[in-house]
């Protein structure tokens, strides 16, 4: 019973910091929106495009593609880090690293291969 209340214990500390925390922020939030200046003018309210005036109306469509590009290379620039400590300890894990490692790049290039017949991977 006493590892139980420990738990618990533990995990009402997280809580309270994690309440704290967001109840912090929100008070800081709160209090700078009491006390900034708001003088909004026509011109602040317009979309800001990096300097240019905006032409045509507020909402248009985007391309979808960029963004699965962009996910897509995240993708692999994360799971190609799980390769690096492998490389760093491949004595220690030996044959298993070996072919856990090479089920693990298979998989990748089998995702590679799928994204590249599916024309993701066209940027125009």
């Amino acid at each position: 019973m006493s590892d139980l209340s420990e738990l618990w214990r533990s995990y009402l500390t997280v809580a309270i910091f994690g309440a704290a925390a967001v109840g912090m922020a929100g008070a800081m939030l709160g209090i700078a929106r009491l006390l900034r200046p708001q003088r909004p003018t026509r011109q602040k309210l317009i979309a800001y495009e990096s300097g240019v005036d905006p032409v045509g109306s507020d909402w248009t469509q985007s391309q979808i593609r960029y963004y699965v590009f962009a996910v897509l290379f995240v993708l692999f620039d994360v799971e190609a880090v799980f390769i690096f400590p492998w490389a760093t300890r491949l004595e220690v894990y030996a044959l298993f690293g070996l072919v856990e490692m090479a089920i693990f790049i298979f998989i990748l290039v089998l995702g590679l291969f799928y994204a590249w017949r599916k024309g993701v991977l066209r940027w125009v």
